[in-house]
Formats: structure tokens, C-alpha cells, sequence
């Protein structure tokens, strides 16, 4: 299973300000989207493209436009806070919704909603989840989708544990991962180590 893990400076100078606990929900929600830009778009580089002439002010030029249907698809709430960064990129993606419930103790996620446009096994399924840490959200949202007809998924996420992606990697050896950080390991609270602590909470200032 590739793992394309971005190292340009940028990210990973917005990835150390998330990690940082001192960084407050507001400064946490830009560098979230920030990076976010920049992992959506490494992980669109291979989209197919279409060539096209368009005319600018001075005449006509040469160019291309996305020959894809990109369906994003959040899991609920922390990948709400790369949603829009994903659609800043790829601004014609249609959108779906998982929402997925972990309990604390076993750390099991359970389904609690789950909403997808139409024509999925011809998208390029794009799913969304900031932290992949046990890979059993990860991989419970994939077969989700693959049950629904996606054939081609792409997961992007903002820090890794080598569990989650073993994990991905067992049940999905297809399916790409993008993240700027694959971390140590999982502590005894299933919590990537040292990662940068509960993505949504510090995200909107439910601590």
C-alpha cells in the first residue's frame, strides 16, 4: 500500500504549530486548513485531466481542466476541519458525510450516519480524517464505501500512527495514504504518540 508522506517545509512547519498545545482553536482552525491545502493537493496530483483552449484578455492559450468526478468525504466531526481546504483545491468535488462514534474504552467506532451523493464505483472517493490512529475508523468508513460502489479511495489525513496503517493496509492494500507525519505509536488510550492530542476538540475548543 503506497503512504505519500509530505515532507515540503511548509506543511511541516503547519504541522509542528498543531502539534503545539499553547496553539488556540482559532490559529489551530487556520493551520488546519492550510496544511490540509497542501496534502489535498499532493494527493490530487494524478488526477486525469482534459486538454482545453480558453480565451484570455489577449488571446486564446492552451490549458487543461479536471476530467474527474472527486467525491469528499469527511468523517465526522474532525474532518470537518479539512473539508474545506479539500474543496478549496478540487472546487467541483461533490460531498458525503460518515459519521462514526469511538468509544473511549474499547476504542471500537460505531456508525451513527452516513449520507453520499450518487455514482460512487465512478468517483474518485477522497475520504477525509485527520488522525488515523487504530485504522479501525479508517477502515470501517472504507468498507462503508466500498460496499456502496467505490472502487477508487484515496485517505488523507494530518498525523499517522503505524497501526492505523497496518490496519489500512490489511483490509485496503489498494488504497493510498496521504499524511505529513507518520508518528511513534499508540499509547495504552489508543491516542497517537506524541501526536498533537484530540484533533477535534482542539479544533472547536471542546477541551
Amino acid at each position: 500500500m503506497p503512504v505519500h508522506v509530505i515532507t515540503h517545509p511548509v506543511a511541516q512547519a503547519l504541522l509542528s504549530e498543531l502539534r503545539d498545545a499553547r496553539t488556540p482553536s482559532p490559529l489551530f482552525r487556520q493551520y488546519a486548513q492550510r496544511l490540509s491545502v497542501l496534502i489535498a493537493t499532493e494527493a490530487m496530483r494524478d488526477l486525469p485531466v482534459q486538454a482545453v483552449v480558453v480565451e484570455t484578455p489577449l488571446g486564446p492559450a492552451d490549458g487543461v481542466r479536471i476530467d474527474a468526478d472527486v467525491v469528499v468525504v469527511p468523517v465526522l466531526r474532525a474532518g470537518l476541519g479539512m473539508l474545506e481546504a479539500v474543496l478549496s483545491v478540487v472546487p467541483s468535488a461533490r460531498v458525503g458525510h460518515i459519521g462514526l462514534q469511538r468509544d473511549e474504552t474499547t476504542a471500537v467506532a460505531s456508525q451513527y450516519y452516513a449520507k453520499f451523493p450518487t455514482g460512487l464505483e465512478s468517483s474518485v472517493v477522497v475520504l477525509v480524517d485527520p488522525m488515523l490512529a487504530t485504522g479501525g475508523s479508517a477502515v470501517a468508513s472504507l468498507q462503508l464505501l466500498a460496499s456502496r460502489g467505490a472502487q477508487r479511495m484515496r485517505l488523507l489525513c494530518i498525523v499517522a500512527a503505524p497501526e492505523g496503517i497496518r490496519e489500512v493496509e490489511a483490509h485496503f492494500p489498494d488504497v493510498e495514504i496521504y499524511t505529513p507525519a507518520i508518528d511513534s505509536h499508540l499509547n495504552a488510550h489508543k491516542y497517537i504518540v506524541p501526536g498533537l492530542g484530540d484533533f477535534g476538540d482542539r479544533l472547536y475548543g471542546t477541551l
